[in-house]
């Protein structure tokens, strides 16, 4: 099996305490993908970083902020505005893979797909933000594209809702994504399996 890390949006419109989009836990998420990046650096494996970033004119957003019928007056990740910037504490190795996205999936509209085919990758691992929206997009659809998934629960991070705490969303998306779609783990149970 040969594997790639996806590190999908960890982007400051997630980390920044200011950002409407702040995930509580961004740092701690953004260590562990830190640890992820280490890991597959070390062992020389792909990484392909992966942003969200649309036109400023909104020429390219299709219906990721229409869907429910009424358009929006504005809209988040503009190009060449610091929330599309990479969190300043990720660590980005020389020579990696850069991508940019205008959909949750990372596989949509872009030539992810065929940059891991000519790698031969048969195995992504899932990072990023947010858990429940673009990570989990992106690993059901790298499922139907016949990768194995391995989604990193605790490297993944989403902006808490009232009525759950991230940990327990990312426990939750864990759950139904580990029924048929990925192995779910965390940072440290996939580190010490990689290296047995």
């Amino acid at each position: 099996m040969k594997a790639a890390l996806l590190v999908i949006d960890a982007q400051r419109i997630y980390t920044d305490p200011e950002s409407e989009l702040f995930a509580e836990d961004a740092q701690h998420t953004i260590a562990n993908i830190n640890r992820l990046v280490a890991f597959f650096g070390a062992t020389h494996q792909p990484i392909v970083f992966i942003r969200h970033i649309h036109k400023q004119d909104g020429s390219d957003l299709g219906r990721m902020f229409d869907f429910t019928g009424e358009p929006e007056d504005d809209f988040n990740f503009k190009a060449a505005t610091p929330d599309v910037e990479y969190d300043q504490a990720l660590q980005r190795l020389d020579g990696a893979t850069e991508l940019v996205k205008t959909r949750y999936s990372a596989f949509v509209n872009t030539d992810l797909h065929e940059r891991l085919q000519q790698l031969g990758v048969d195995t992504v691992v899932i990072a990023g933000f947010m858990t429940n929206f673009c990570c989990d997009s992106t690993a059901r659809e790298a499922h139907d594209r016949d990768y194995f998934v391995d989604f990193i629960a605790d490297a993944t991070g989403t902006p808490g809702t009232e009525e759950m705490d991230q940990a327990s969303l990312r426990e939750l998306v864990g759950a139904l994504l580990s029924e048929g779609y990925a192995r779910v783990h965390s940072t440290k149970e996939y580190l010490s399996a990689q290296s047995k």
